[in-house]
């Protein structure tokens, strides 16, 4: 089953793409912020310096190892899930559940595996210059010198080459399995992560109310808290997507007419699959909307106060900002790569919708439509959970509610968020409605 995983990768790269950028960026950033442990651990190097080092690095370490694993495993569910008929047939010729396992999680082992060896170069250049932004902050000395080391590359690949292989086995498991428990297991442990998620996440935001609002260690619970409760959300995603499907679907179908109609009928019945869309949408917009205006209100907290912003403040601030960077691409990686998937995988779809009638403006104003549900669904629900962190903090930290930025911040967040979805999702329609209906339909087929 090995050699047949190579040749599957050899003879149809482009399906492996997606799961490859994952697996790339992932360990570009872990090896990144990781190789500050080993510029940490070198001799000669003060305790101030290595101290700022090693917290970034734990910090967005443990950051970036989740997030590789969500997004590695949102491209290679869809990655199974669209190769059901070959998997199908290879069941269909003797082929075991146990073996189309190991041929898919081999498949990923090689690309995870490639993914990280290609990150190498780029994060040994990325660390110089994150070290040489901790020197020009003055958060670590200038006489520091950048090291690359084991425990950058160890990291890196290790934990590419995990979540590769653990996303593919999670992924073929739930395709090739037939029986109802094993779908019941998935079901119940999913819900009991998710409610847990929502509990833990109130707990670490309401923890908030009971802190002094000058330390710094104020703004942690809130952000954590914000983080779970969004985490929870996704998990819950296609519940909350039906319920607004129920709710909207009148409105949509007036408003947008035929698109408005056919975008209503196939997202209740895509709404499993649109749910990988939304998670990657409410966890973007939950995170970064909580963390960005958390760091403005002690930002502007410590201008009003006349004081200067010790290397403590300058270490969260730096934090604060790295991770929404983060966020920030491997949300969009994790969007764009789901919707782009999802999208073309409708070619088929597409041609049927336009050979029983439909035009080519009506299957776009259809897919528009769906963007538009996704993407105000998923705002909603990532500002619900990012406000449920910013209200404790601002209340403790000034003598307000609400943060004094107004909503800059969040309109940037938004028009982020719009834009990967509905530019990936109709620039990825258009591209299918340039096959013909026929031949769509007869190639799907």
């Amino acid at each position: 089953m090995f050699t047949l995983a190579m040749s599957s990768v050899r003879q149809r790269p482009g399906r492996f793409v997606a799961t490859l950028l994952s697996a790339f960026l992932g360990a570009v950033i872990i090896m990144t912020f990781n190789s500050l442990h080993d510029t940490a651990g070198a001799r000669g190097v003060d305790d101030v310096s290595a101290e700022s080092m090693s917290t970034a690095a734990t910090v967005v370490g443990g950051y970036g190892s989740l997030l590789v694993f969500f997004a590695v495993a949102s491209t290679l569910t869809v990655n199974v899930r669209q190769r059901g008929g070959e998997i199908g047939l290879l069941r269909s010729t003797g082929a075991t559940p146990a073996q189309i396992k190991r041929m898919v999680v081999g498949e990923a082992a090689v690309v995870g595996l490639v993914g990280a060896l290609l990150a190498i170069a780029p994060a040994m250049l990325a660390g110089r210059e994150l070290l040489a932004m901790f020197q020009e902050s003055g958060q670590v000395a200038g006489s520091v010198r950048y090291a690359f080391g084991p425990i950058a590359l160890v990291s890196g690949l290790g934990i590419a080459l995990l979540a590769s292989v653990g996303a593919a086995f999670l992924a073929v498991r739930r395709a090739t399995g037939t029986g109802n428990r094993v779908r019941r297991s998935g079901g119940r442990g999913r819900k009991s992560a998710g409610y847990g998620a929502l509990v833990a996440g109130t707990g670490s935001a309401l923890t908030t109310f009971a802190m002094d609002g000058t330390d710094p260690m104020a703004m942690a619970p809130a952000a954590y808290g914000a983080i779970l409760l969004a985490a929870g959300f996704a998990v819950f995603s296609p519940v909350l997507l039906g319920t607004v499907l129920g709710r909207l679907s009148r409105p949509i179908e007036a408003l947008a007419g035929a698109g408005g109609y056919l975008a209503v009928h196939t997202m209740r019945r895509r709404v499993a699959e649109l749910s990988g869309v939304l998670m990657p949408l409410i966890l973007f917009t939950g995170m970064a909307t909580a963390t960005l205006y958390i760091q403005a209100v002690e930002t502007d907290a410590i201008k009003a106060s006349g004081l200067t912003k010790s290397v403590e403040d300058k270490n969260l601030e730096t934090l604060n900002l790295v991770v929404v960077g983060i966020i920030v691409v491997f949300s969009c990686v994790m969007l764009v790569n789901s919707l782009y998937a999802a999208t073309s995988y409708r070619r088929g779809e597409f041609g049927r919708q336009r050979l029983t009638g439909a035009t080519p403006g009506q299957v776009l104003a259809m897919v528009g439509c769906e963007g538009v549900v996704l993407t105000v669904t998923g705002v909603f629900l990532g500002s619900a959970a990012g406000l449920a962190g910013i209200v404790p903090f601002t209340s403790v930290r000034t003598d307000g509610i609400l943060p004094g930025q107004g909503l800059g911040i969040w309109f940037g967040i938004v028009a982020v968020a719009s834009v990967a979805t509905l530019v990936t999702s109709l620039g990825t329609a258009c591209r299918a409605l340039r096959t013909p209906a026929v031949a769509a339909v007869a190639v799907a087929a």
